[in-house]
């Protein structure tokens, strides 16, 4: 029996697994039988294998072997013929849309893209001798008809990959590579699809979401199906994103919600197999270097808007501020510390009992939360809530949820577990949802915590009437989408704080990145999930500094916290304590230093921010978005830019210093002043500060006087400094434009 499922409930799923059984019929793409050239479609033919186990020289491999039609009546087909298109969507932008059967289900719009797909007329096409050619100034894709091949070549002519054809064989094994094909499971008939490109020497994948593995993909499997990982030092993701990109000067989109595995290189070192748990493909391939390629995937799936102002400051949190006399508390001592911050997060136990979700401050705990609510507001903090789409049998809606039927089920119609788990593929579901969500809103709740997420059901029943095979990776999408449409429609914001997403999730700023050990190694992992993230189309990222599952060691904590607020967004949070006055004077001193340092650089952070939706980018860059020609920055994992002219280089381990890579020009010390030269690797002290912060040469950084909030700040004062080789230059005060406008904006919204 081919499975589709894991042997434990949420497993992760190894969509490749299908192509290595015996049992399975295998349909290998091998002609095109028809093509209309002015519409680019035409039919696929493909013809069947089997595989069979090979004994030679004392061992066993398992070969494709051509394998004659074996069923009755002789009415099917034994080598199917099925439509495929070529269209061509922007100039740097090509689909290739690929059936395996016949399609019955009514097209439905697609959650994962923002709008429609555009048409470009930039694409000249040509007759060949062996198919065709499309090509323009950014480079050519070229169809061969038999047997069947894409070719994709940069604006130079040179091949950037290709699809692999059965009859390649590289190997002496002919089932090395995957060829281009689908398998069929004797189990249920559904078809899986292997999407088979060629990987160059030298070739680094990155992307695919919020991994935690090394950012170059090249020689990992990545199974994109979103679960809880419970750790950020594993494969598993709570944010797996069907999207990568290539050192060669390309990028791909699968464009579904199936379960998706993506062998880069590791079953076979020259091939990248995309295993798509769906029976047709929808492949967008884009040409271009990385600015170019994220503000193409992000035209298609979104991209993140600006998040308020106020949630750039500092999120104090812990695991679980639970009564009105806490929250009094630690607001009241960030402020007699003199420690700026704009955001206190009650977690888990603000309701009566803890994690019961019910939308309702606990009575006994908390004497008049609105009043709370306003009375913090005006001392300059917001209050965000947590709460999850998991109701517990003791939960007072379990019961109401699932007479209404706004519940995933089974195929029997039972609980497919044992919570009611709300179905965001039902409009009545959603309603009802944020329903809940807005009479919290309209006490003056400023962010909702959309906790979770990861655990729908793979066999359950939805209302969209799709299996849980495609609604499973999408309910993180409904759910994000949920909270930010209701809290925007209340509120004005677009905020959210998230732990799951999918492809279309950057729209809904913002995520942050789970349950983070409390080890140095957990932080370098913390620090590449977020650069990959960033290479998945999103602007905005935080995560929980100092670590979340246990008491965070005040070294750790202390060389995590510059990070974390040199991130776009900023959380304390985790097992307690997290506030600094738990932890000794110097830490506390430390603690105010590293975030009066992020409320410093706040003008330059809010302009950078506002540049960076526009464009698709992330906030926290992996080296080589702003440096693509130089190879070192293709292999940095371990430090990044912060918008465009800041160099952060985290302090990883306890040390007085560390390596940095400098690409070319100059860079000055923030802290320091020294100027480095560029080019190479230079040696450098952490500051007093421990972080390593250095400003492009002939950077303006606009900063500003820190505020105990930012609707504190003195805007009319913002201090230009411009950076140089001959030293830090006050060129006066002055109101960045950019900064002005987006601040101006920020208040008109606040006094409506």
């Amino acid at each position: 029996m081919t499975k589709i499922h894991s042997d434990r409930l949420n497993g992760s799923i190894d969509v490749g697994e299908s192509f290595r059984t015996l049992e399975s019929q295998y349909f290998q793409g091998h002609e095109v039988t028809s093509f209309a050239p002015h519409e680019q479609r035409g039919t696929l033919k493909w013809v069947r294998a089997s595989r069979k186990p090979r004994m030679a020289f004392n061992k066993i491999d398992y070969f494709f072997e051509p394998t004659a039609m074996w069923e009755f009546p002789p009415d099917y087909e034994q080598s199917p013929e099925m439509p495929f298109q070529l269209s061509f969507v922007a100039q740097d932008t090509v689909r290739i849309q690929i059936q395996t059967r016949l399609r019955t289900a009514a097209a439905v719009p697609s959650v994962m893209l923002d709008g429609e797909v555009g048409v470009d007329k930039s694409w000249h096409g040509e007759k060949m001798e062996k198919g065709y050619r499309w090509n323009n100034e950014c480079g050519s894709v070229e169809l061969e008809l038999a047997p069947f091949r894409l070719i994709f070549r940069d604006s130079k002519g040179r091949v950037l990959t290709q699809t692999y054809h059965h009859e390649d064989k590289p190997s002496l094994n002919n089932a090395y590579p995957i060829p281009f094909s689908y398998v069929r499971s004797i189990s249920d008939m559904s078809h899986r699809m292997a999407a088979s490109f060629s990987l160059s020497p030298g070739e680094k994948i990155y992307g695919t979401g919020e991994s935690f593995t090394a950012l170059n993909k090249r020689g990992q499997r990545m199974r994109l199906f979103t679960r809880d990982p419970l750790s950020v030092q594993s494969p598993d993701m709570y944010k797996p994103i069907p999207f990568l990109m290539s050192n060669k000067g390309y990028g791909m989109f699968i464009h579904s919600s199936a379960p998706m595995t993506f062998d880069i290189g590791q079953d076979y070192d020259a091939a990248n197999t995309l295993y798509v748990d769906d029976d047709s493909i929808d492949l967008f391939f884009f040409f271009g270097e990385p600015k170019q390629i994220l503000l193409s995937y992000t035209a298609i799936t979104g991209r993140s808007p600006l998040p308020p102002l106020w949630s750039f400051g500092l999120w104090m949190s812990r695991i679980t501020y639970n009564s009105e006399a806490q929250a009094r508390e630690v607001a009241a001592k960030l402020r007699e510390y003199d420690i700026p911050c704009d955001v206190i997060h009650l977690d888990t136990g603000w309701f009566e009992q803890d994690w019961r979700c019910d939308y309702q401050f606990s009575s006994s705990r908390f004497d008049d939360p609105q009043q709370m609510i306003h009375d913090l507001r005006k001392d300059g903090f917001r209050i965000s809530l947590w709460q999850i789409p998991y109701f517990t049998p003791h939960n007072p809606f379990f019961e109401e949820l699932i007479e209404k039927g706004l519940v995933i089920t089974d195929h029997e119609g039972n609980l497919p577990t044992g919570d009611a788990i709300l179905d965001f593929s039902n409009p009545e579901a959603v309603a009802w949802y944020q329903e809940k969500i807005e009479g919290l809103l309209d006490m003056g709740v400023a962010a909702i915590k959309a906790d979770f997420g990861e655990s729908a059901p793979i066999y359950g029943r939805y209302h969209s009437g799709r299996s849980g095979r495609l609604e499973h990776n999408l309910y993180p999408l409904r759910y994000n989408k949920t909270v930010a449409e209701v809290t925007q429609k209340v509120t004005g914001d677009t905020i959210i704080f998230a732990r799951s997403a999918w492809a279309g999730s950057q729209r809904y700023p913002l995520h942050w990145g789970g349950d983070a050990e409390n080890t140095d190694s957990a932080m370098h992992a913390s620090l590449r999930a977020g650069l990959s993230m960033g290479l998945s189309g999103f602007t905005y990222w935080s995560h929980d500094m100092g670590g979340f599952v246990k008491k965070s060691p005040e070294s750790l904590y202390r060389r995590w916290l510059p990070f974390g607020m040199l991130s776009s967004h900023s959380r304390a949070h985790g097992a307690p304590p997290k506030e600094p006055w738990a932890y000794s004077e110097q830490f506390l001193k430390d603690f105010r230093a590293a975030v009066q340092m992020k409320y410093r650089l706040m003008p330059y952070i809010y302009t950078q921010s506002y540049l960076s939706s526009e464009a698709g980018l992330p906030m926290m860059r992996a080296m080589f978005i702003e440096y693509p020609q130089d190879l070192a920055c293709w292999l940095i994992d371990d430090q990044y830019l912060f918008g465009s002219d800041l160099l952060v280089a985290p302090m990883l381990e306890e040390a007085a210093e560390r390596h940095v890579y400098l690409p070319k020009g100059k860079w000055i010390d923030y802290q320091t002043g020294e100027v480095y030269k560029g080019g190479s690797w230079a040696t450098i002290a952490a500051g007093d500060i421990p972080i390593i912060v250095l400003v492009r040469s002939g950077a303006i950084i606009p900063q500003v006087e820190p505020a105990a909030s930012l609707d504190f700040v003195n805007w009319e004062e913002v201090e230009a400094v411009a950076y140089s080789a001959d030293g830090a230059a006050c060129s006066g005060f002055f109101y960045h434009p950019i900064t002005r406008q987006l601040v101006e904006l920020e208040e008109r919204k606040v006094n409506s």
